[in-house]
C-alpha cells in the first residue's frame, strides 16, 4: 500500500509539508505474531488513527514506523495537525486516539460525550527560542523571560535594542528589526510557551495569558512546528519558539538561545535542561494533567514540558481497545528507547509507572474487563 513518511525536516520543503492539515505519519506492515509473549492472541485489529501535536512529529515517526513489527503491533496513521485539532478530532471521535502537549482543560473534558477521557504522558522535551542572525547563529544569546515577553508584546522591536545588549554585552547585535513567529494553529507547544511567559511575566498573563491559542499582540504565524521553523529560516532578523527536536535536525539554519532559569542561571535547551525542569517538580496530580514550566534548580531548563496521547476510558470496540492498550503500553515502555537519539526525554520511571496505572484503567466492551493483558514490552 502507499507509504506516506514523516522526516525530519529539511525545512526548505517544510512550508510544502504544512501547506495542508492532511500530512500523515504511517507505517505499514503487519505484525510478526498473532500471540503476545502471554501466549494469548493478539487483537485482531490491523490499523489505528491518531491525531494532534507536532511537536512529537519526529519521534512518532520512528515509533510508528517500528510498532507494525513488534508481536501485537499494528499499523498507526496520524495526522500532524496539532494539539488544538488532535483534541477535537478525538472528542469528535474522528479518531482513535489524540496527541497534545497541553491537557485538556475541565470544560474540554466536559464536552465528552463518549465517557471520561484520559491523559497519558508519552515524552517530555524542550522548547528552543530561535532566531535567524545570519552570523551570528553560532552564538547562544542569552534571554531573561522579562525580555522574551517584551518582544512578543511587542515593546521591544529591534535586535540591538538596550535591554537585549545588556544580557550580550560581548556581541555586536544588529540594528535589525525583529520579526516575532508563533503559531497559527491549535498548539500545545503554544500552551508550553505561554505558560512560561504568564508565569514569570504578569503583564502577558493578564493582558495575554496561556493556552493552545492565543491573541498574540504582534507577529506572523506558521503551521505546526515545521511551519514556525520554515518561518525563522526564510525571515532575517526572526525570533520564534520551536520544538528542539526541529532546531538540532537543522544545526547550521538556526541560532537558539540560552534561557535564565528560576535559579537565575542561563540554560540551554537540552535534554538533561528538560529533565532536570521535569524532575524538579515534585507534585503531579493524579489525572497527570500538569506543566512543569519555570521549575526550581540551576540546571533546569524553563521552557520544557510533557506531551500526552489522549483517550477515551472506556472502550466500546473491545478489540480495538486492546490494540489501543497495547500501543499505549508499547510506547511508554519499550518505545522509548528511541527518544534520546531524536532529542527528546526518555520518560522518567514515576511517570512510567503512573501511565501504567492509567493504561490499566482503561476497560474493553460491554463486559468491562481490562483493555491491556499484557504480551506486549
Amino acid at each position: 500500500m502507499p507509504l506516506t513518511r514523516f522526516r525530519r525536516p529539511g525545512f526548505a520543503a517544510s512550508a510544502a509539508l504544512l501547506a495542508g492539515l492532511t500530512l500523515i505519519v504511517s507505517a505499514c506492515g503487519s505484525a510478526k505474531a498473532t500471540t503476545g509473549a502471554n501466549g494469548k492472541p493478539c487483537p485482531s485489529t490491523a490499523s489505528l488513527n491518531g491525531a494532534g501535536s507536532t511537536f512529537d512529529g519526529p519521534l512518532f515517526s520512528k515509533l510508528f514506523n517500528v510498532f507494525p513489527s513488534v508481536a501485537c503491533g499494528a499499523q498507526v496513521n496520524y495526522q500532524l495537525v496539532g494539539s488544538g485539532a488532535g483534541i477535537n478530532d478525538l472528542l469528535t471521535q474522528t479518531v482513535d486516539f489524540g496527541a497534545t502537549d497541553a491537557p485538556m482543560k475541565d470544560d474540554q473534558l466536559a464536552q465528552s460525550k463518549n465517557g471520561p477521557i484520559i491523559h497519558i504522558p508519552i515524552t517530555l522535551g524542550a522548547v528552543a527560542m530561535s532566531y535567524n542572525l545570519g552570523s551570528l547563529n553560532s552564538t547562544h544569546l542569552q534571554m531573561t523571560g522579562t525580555v522574551i515577553a517584551n518582544i512578543f508584546l511587542g515593546k521591544i522591536t529591534s535586535w540591538d535594542d538596550p535591554a537585549i545588549k545588556a544580557l550580550n554585552p560581548s556581541v555586536s547585535l544588529p540594528h535589525q528589526t525583529i520579526t516575532v513567529v508563533h503559531r497559527s494553529d491549535g498548539s500545545g507547544t503554544s500552551s508550553i510557551f505561554t505558560h512560561y511567559l504568564s508565569a514569570i511575566n504578569p503583564q502577558w498573563s493578564t493582558q495575554v495569558g496561556a493556552g493552545t491559542t492565543v491573541n498574540w499582540p504582534v507577529g506572523v504565524g506558521g503551521k505546526g512546528n515545521p511551519g514556525v521553523a520554515a518561518a525563522i529560516k526564510s525571515t532575517p532578523g526572526a525570533f520564534g519558539y520551536v520544538e528542539l527536536a526541529y532546531i538540532v535536525a537543522n544545526p547550521t539554519s538556526f541560532g537558539y538561545a540560552t534561557v535564565q532559569n528560576q535559579a537565575g542561571d542561563y540554560v540551554l535547551p537540552s535534554l538533561d535542561g528538560a529533565a532536570q525542569d521535569a524532575a524538579n517538580v515534585t507534585t503531579i496530580p493524579s489525572d497527570l494533567r500538569f506543566y512543569i514550566v519555570n521549575a526550581p534548580g540551576a540546571q533546569s531548563y524553563p521552557i520544557s514540558g510533557f506531551s500526552w496521547i489522549i483517550v477515551y476510558q472506556h472502550q466500546s470496540n473491545a478489540d480495538k481497545g486492546q490494540a489501543i492498550a497495547n500501543m499505549l503500553w508499547w510506547m511508554t515502555h519499550d518505545g522509548q528507547q528511541y527518544s534520546t537519539a531524536l532529542t527528546y526525554v526518555p520518560l522518567p520511571s514515576g511517570i512510567v509507572t503512573k501511565d501504567e496505572s492509567q493504561i490499566n484503567s482503561m476497560t474493553c466492551g460491554s463486559s468491562n474487563t481490562p483493555c491491556y493483558a499484557g504480551g506486549i514490552k
